[in-house]
């Protein structure tokens, strides 16, 4: 059974929008309908951004979002280390079969190759900014017209 994790293309794309807006203001309700999310899900992802200092936000009639810092201050990995996305990849919990070498064996050998293929992507994220996501997001809109 597969389960697709989309945290951080969540948080990614509420940062893009706010980004997107050259340091304007989005409500919780724009970000969520932006986004086509469950408007729970999407406040709870605002609120882990802006823990992690990524977005000022601010409750209540007249709450909204906004960047925190300029989007080429803002790292991938950051995003994505503050969206609480589980990794990219994870050994399977089924209990060993005690008559299979595999089986007994295979969880302690992919540990260490997902821990790799997990460091792999964080240094592949760390130098990639909003501003670059933005940037793409620009050059697309400009094609499709």
């Amino acid at each position: 059974m597969s389960v697709n994790n989309v945290q951080f293309a969540v948080a990614s794309h509420i940062l893009t929008v706010l980004a997107y807006r050259n340091g304007g203001h989005a409500t919780s309700k724009e970000l969520a309908e932006s986004v086509n999310a469950n408007h729970t899900f999407v406040r709870k992802t605002i609120t882990r951004l802006a823990k992690a200092g990524l977005l000022v936000a601010t409750r209540g009639v007249n709450g909204a979002c906004r960047l925190a810092r300029a989007p080429e201050q803002i790292s991938l990995l950051e995003i994505y280390r503050a969206s609480e996305a589980s990794p990219v990849f994870s050994v399977h919990t089924y209990p060993p079969e005690a008559s299979c070498a595999v089986s007994v064996n295979i969880k302690d050998g992919m540990d260490g190759v997902l821990r790799q293929a997990q460091l792999g992507v964080e240094e592949k994220l760390a130098p990639m900014t909003l501003r670059d996501l933005l940037t793409q997001v620009r050059q697309a809109e400009a094609a499709a017209q």
